[in-house]
């Protein structure tokens, strides 16, 4: 069942960036599938009933692939694959794939347990069994279950960025590329001045210079006030001091520049830090991680930036 479910909420959480995927599940014959967890999931239509698709996905199954990977589920993979612009396999539906041609000398994958008996009934595809993900031009195949999720963000970061692909990925709690706990996903949220007060004014100082050494009495100064005045309408405003609103601004300039692919070292200078060694210190005190770990995690998960395209995703399924 997470074979479906867990892209399929990818893409779901995407739309609330972008306006970028209707979401449509079909089966062979539109009728009911009978999941792996007994359950049954309604379909929108059949496979034979649609026109032009942008991808198609084939989950798999807990079947040995040669109970499903056979008429009709073969049969309409292949109709909707002729009308997509890309097609996408779910753990063992990449026998499926490689049954109607499509994985002929492509690298691909699927989950490890399944690995060696692709390779062996498909000689000619090329599989690669440690991958959690193949992208092989327009078709991409993923290992099991939870692998889809990564597969669907790399897709989402094809058609609509790094920043959305990131920001699905932190609502999932999930990598965007595979200790720390759940703050590593949050996105950096800072409350916001009243835009007439000093304290806007001084905040507005800092957003547009973080790396200067900050101090109370230098803000204060700058907006003609005294350093406690100062203090004292942080705390009622933003309910908290002027040095910790400093300390989130550079914490935050750091996580980008370590997203976007800066090195520790480049990040340290570039936020505010005196050290590579001072920003360990704190992303281990803030989440529990390295930085080095964090970018790890959080870096593009493409290897180029790639056009940004608005898609269409449909699932087929087979019980």
């Amino acid at each position: 069942m997470l074979d479906y479910v867990g892209p399929a909420e990818v893409f779901v959480e995407a739309n609330q960036a972008v306006d970028g995927y209707d979401i449509v599940l079909l089966s062979p014959d539109g009728k009911d599938v009978v999941t792996s967890l007994g359950s049954r999931v309604s379909v929108h239509g059949a496979a034979h009933e649609v026109g032009d698709l942008d991808t198609v996905i084939v989950p798999g199954s807990e079947l040995p692939p040669h109970e499903f990977v056979r008429s009709p589920v073969t049969e309409a993979a292949s109709a909707l694959a002729s009308r997509a612009r890309r097609v996408v396999s779910i753990c063992s539906g990449a026998f499926v794939l490689a049954e109607i041609g499509l994985l002929d000398g492509r690298r691909a994958t699927t989950h490890w347990k399944f690995a060696p008996e692709l390779q062996r009934l498909y000689p000619s595809v090329r599989v690669e069994p440690d991958a959690i993900f193949v992208r092989d031009g327009e078709i991409l195949t993923s290992a099991g279950v939870a692998a889809g999720i990564d597969l669907a963000l790399a897709l989402v970061e094809d058609d609509h960025g790094a920043d959305v692909a990131r920001q699905v990925a932190q609502l999932l709690l999930v990598y965007l590329q595979r200790s720390g706990g759940q703050s590593q996903y949050s996105v950096p949220l800072r409350a916001r001045a009243q835009p007439a007060s000093i304290v806007r004014r001084a905040t507005d100082l800092v957003d547009a210079d973080p790396t200067r050494a900050w101090t109370v009495t230098d803000l204060a100064r700058l907006v003609s006030t005294s350093p406690r005045h100062l203090a004292r309408r942080f705390r009622d405003e933003l309910g908290q001091s002027p040095s910790e609103y400093v300390t989130a601004v550079r914490f935050d300039l750091a996580r980008m520049r370590l997203e976007v692919g800066a090195s520790v070292t480049e990040t340290a200078a570039q936020s505010g830090y005196g050290s590579p060694e001072a920003l360990r210190r704190t992303f281990i005190a803030r989440l529990g991680i390295s930085p080095s770990q964090y970018q790890r995690r959080f870096r593009s998960a493409l290897p180029a930036e790639r056009g940004r395209r608005k898609g269409r995703a449909e699932f087929e399924l087979a019980d």
